[in-house]
């Protein structure tokens, strides 16, 4: 199985950019797609439906803001939309297919470069987010955690570590809060088989960031241990610009 996560940035402008085209050459089995920015009937869903896909979405309630989808060639036994709490499900951050005994979850951490206001909800989210994993673990224990984490793990991951060691998503307390999530039987599966530098998933539009490859690897393919000897391939397709983050992909030999 072949899964790619990927935040697009708006689905709609992706879209305008060959986003289809991209995903029917690519040919994945699953895509985990962040930040839509638009509900179902926003998108002409038969260019999906065309070239061999069923959608699935959980949208914001906010208008043009977060959202994830997971669109898939096989259909899901069964898909669970958000967390079932009202107060985190109104921004549309998580979604999740399960596939006999594989669950696949595409999911948006908040950013929290946006103020203290945003970065303490952050804080408070991952928490959250974290228990509900390791709940979910006692009755799906093989998972695929798919998403946009706006975390950087290790300094490996991120362009300047130093001049960004205050900056949200390098801060000390959110890369603690991400190791602990991974002591917790969880593996990366882009880190099992690449150690090399400078492979990133997000770059800012400024100062020609992508085309200096000073970026940061803030998107991951997380996957319980019960699935690390299963994993083929992983990778970063940092040639990809339908947004100003990549896909990132993984391969399970299942």
């Amino acid at each position: 199985m072949k899964i790619i996560s990927y935040n697009v940035n708006g689905i709609r402008s992706a879209i305008s950019k060959g986003l289809v085209n991209w995903m029917q050459r690519e040919s994945a089995d699953v895509y985990c797609f962040q930040e839509t920015k638009a509900s179902p009937e926003q998108v002409d869903l038969l260019l999906f439906d065309l070239i061999g896909y069923k959608t699935w979405w959980f949208s914001s309630e906010k208008k043009g803001y977060s959202g994830v989808a997971i669109i898939s060639r096989r259909q899901p036994d069964h898909i669970e939309y958000g967390f079932n709490h009202p107060s985190y499900d109104k921004e549309g951050r998580i979604i999740r297919a399960d596939f006999g005994d594989l669950s696949v979850i595409s999911v948006y951490i908040p950013s929290g470069s946006s103020g203290e206001e945003r970065q303490a909800y952050k804080m408070k989210w991952l928490d959250f987010f974290d228990s509900y994993i390791n709940r979910l673990k006692a009755s799906r224990p093989n998972l695929v955690i798919g998403g946009d984490y706006n975390i950087c793990r290790e300094a490996i991951d991120i362009h300047d570590p130093v001049g960004n060691k205050n900056s949200s998503g390098f801060l000390p307390e959110e890369r603690e809060w991400f190791s602990r999530f991974m002591r917790q039987g969880l593996v990366d599966s882009f880190r099992e088989l690449h150690q090399e530098p400078h492979r990133y998933s997000w770059w800012t539009y400024r100062a020609a960031a992508r085309k200096r490859n000073k970026g940061w690897r803030i998107d991951y393919n997380i996957l319980s241990e019960s699935l690390q000897s299963k994993i083929e391939d992983a990778d970063i397709y940092q040639s990809v610009v339908h947004s100003d983050h990549c896909p990132v992909m993984v391969k399970l030999k299942l």
